[in-house]
């Protein structure tokens, strides 16, 4: 993916990026097709800094989610149902980092992420794993199992202006613990991280200019949605339909 103009931005380390972890946020997001990609780049080369890790400018991240037996975290996001959990284990395979991440969707539209590091994954939660989970949700932890892996690719980019993040994640793809899987490589998620709503952002005008829309969209809910038969899916059958069109130019 460096060849789709990512050589040309200021890099910038992790350790620079620590005034913009933007923990507690507000998120926008947009989809587009990948060929898309390095037109748009080329435009915000001047206006972002990239994030490079071991030399490279774009990076693997795989994660696991927990939901309960009867996929309460999902079905409250597909009704509707604010203040709502995702728990999962995300892994920076560059990195090689690894954290316990509870996310919070506040009924004020914020994110709010809590985490703490982890050297394995564990799906028998126990001591500061229970403990983050316990007080961060409305949850028992013991109550929760693994039910998806999701897996794609990111670049970072980093605002010269705004205390803004743009993560534009490409490769997505899913898979369930008896191996069924999903890959949608043509699809672009762009998920604009800003501690207060701001257009005044470079990337929000971008996709104005060139006419992409918003798009409220959960790889965990369409992972979900797209490998397990047994699951409503009513208000999300139009997400994907819209994730077919612009990844694929079709319906099907």
């Amino acid at each position: 993916m460096q060849s789709l103009g990512t050589d040309s931005f200021t890099p910038i380390t992790l350790e620079e990026m620590d005034g913009v972890k933007l923990m507690n946020r507000r998120d926008t997001k947009f989809v587009f097709n990948v060929q898309s990609l390095d037109s748009l780049l080329n435009q915000l080369k001047e206006k972002y800094k990239i994030l490079e890790v071991e030399d490279k400018r774009s990076s693997q991240y795989e994660t696991l989610y927990f939901d309960t037996d009867d996929f309460k975290f999902y079905t409250n996001h597909h009704n509707g149902k604010l203040n709502r959990y995702k728990v999962r284990f995300r892994k920076y395979v560059e990195s090689d980092k690894l954290f316990l991440e509870v996310k919070f969707k506040s009924n004020k539209e914020r994110t709010v992420k809590k985490r703490i590091i982890r050297t394995n994954i564990k799906a028998d939660f126990q001591g500061r794993s229970k403990e983050l989970i316990e007080n961060g949700t409305n949850i028992d932890a013991s109550q929760l199992q693994p039910k998806l892996w999701v897996h794609y690719k990111r670049i970072t980019l980093v605002s010269n202006d705004l205390k803004e993040r743009v993560t534009i994640d490409y490769d997505l793809g899913f898979k369930t613990f008896d191996e069924r899987g999903k890959e949608i490589t043509n699809l672009i998620i762009a998920e604009v991280k800003q501690g207060k709503l701001s257009m005044n952002s470079f990337f929000m005008q971008l996709m104005r200019k060139e006419k992409i829309q918003q798009m409220r969209i959960s790889k965990y809910c369409t992972g979900i949605a797209l490998l397990y038969d047994f699951v409503k899916t009513n208000r999300f059958k139009e997400k994907i339909l819209t994730i077919n069109k612009v990844a694929y130019g079709n319906v099907a």
